[in-house]
């Protein structure tokens, strides 16, 4: 039986982010028709796009890289559908979310299996000083940055770099990390993910070569692959990196509390809303996984205190970007010369 909300006027009185999960899970159920309808809304384009760009292969090939690197964000809500398989969320069936996750994962070239658990990691440690490694993004403390030589120091300054994080990383990622299960390479299962999603992908690539030749390959396929893990890694970036983020030591950190507070409300234009399965509803994300993309609006509507929180627009993400080094004093995210003029 559906649970019915919680009045509006009584959810407003709740502070503590624990009562927010009895609020959110009258929104858990999936309506199977509005999932099969998403899956259409977002497959049916993307096809449509990948025709029409291979088509233009014959008229011009800048015109068909341009086609492809539009069809990225299609990619990316596809990706979004994934995401919300793993999390049991877009059917009821369990077993229903796992086939069409494992599907979608040979699309987007992440297998299904270790991209569910590493990212199950990092919602049960996201904002967690003691628990790094595993589905986040690296993010050093002030004092742990000063206490590194100066080779770590300038490895770190790398890998913060918008030119690393944004253009190669992604890169990195989705074409060659995701090959292999790392972070969990002695589980048998995930490596039978991995394999078994490279072997299709292979496939499918072998398929594309014999019909087209190199052409819709590298200019197809790839544009539209990066700019989709561009876009993915961008959204992923402002969804934890922002200025009033929340992190603590092992001890101190509690999950539903980084849960609200570590997570930010990306607020776009409906249309890039749509775009991205409006996963920049995070900190509800983060609450509760279990609702489906398509009623995470709907609880915003209902909620006003959850609408105001940690909202972020486009424009002030982009300073987002120059934040690298968390401080445990003041707890916020600094930049490098920030935190340099701190510790001087």
């Amino acid at each position: 039986m559906t649970q019915q909300p919680i009045p509006s006027d009584v959810a407003s009185d709740i502070r503590d982010p624990r009562d927010w999960v009895k609020v959110l899970a009258a929104y858990r159920d999936p309506n199977w028709k509005q999932s099969w309808f998403e899956v259409f809304a977002t497959a049916a384009p993307f096809l449509v796009l990948w025709g029409l760009a291979w088509w233009a292969l014959s008229v011009s090939y800048l015109l068909a890289f341009v086609i492809s690197l539009a069809n990225g964000v299609f990619l990316v809500r596809l990706f979004t559908i994934q995401h919300d398989c793993g999390h049991g969320s877009f059917f009821a069936s369990r077993d229903a979310c796992d086939w069409l996750g494992r599907v979608l994962g040979v699309v987007t070239l992440t297998p299904y299996a270790v991209w569910r658990r590493t990212h199950s990691i990092h919602h049960s440690s996201a904002g967690n000083l003691g628990r790094r490694g595993i589905g986040d993004i690296h993010t050093m403390t002030v004092s742990e940055f000063e206490a590194q030589g100066w080779f770590g120091q300038q490895m770190y300054r790398l890998y913060r770099n918008p030119v690393i994080l944004f253009g190669l990383g992604p890169i990195y990622i989705f074409f060659l990390q995701n090959r292999v299960p790392l972070g969990l390479m002695k589980i048998r299962k995930y490596w039978y993910s991995a394999m078994l999603t490279n072997l299709v992908l292979a496939l499918v690539l072998v398929a594309i070569y014999l019909l087209g030749g190199w052409a819709p390959i590298l200019l197809i396929f790839v544009p539209s692959t990066l700019m989709a893990a561009t876009i993915g890694m961008w959204l992923f970036y402002v969804q934890h990196q922002f200025e009033h983020a929340h992190w603590d030591e092992e001890e101190e950190w509690d999950l539903h509390n980084s849960a609200l507070h570590g997570s930010s409300y990306y607020v776009m234009p409906k249309v890039l809303q749509w775009l991205s399965a409006n996963i920049g509803i995070h900190h509800v994300h983060h609450l509760y996984s279990r609702i489906p993309f398509y009623r995470l609006p709907e609880v915003l509507k209902d909620h006003a205190e959850l609408a105001q929180a940690n909202r972020m627009t486009i424009r002030e993400s982009f300073a987002s970007v120059r934040l690298h080094l968390w401080d445990e004093q003041s707890r916020k995210l600094l930049s490098f010369r920030q935190a340099r003029a701190l510790t001087r």
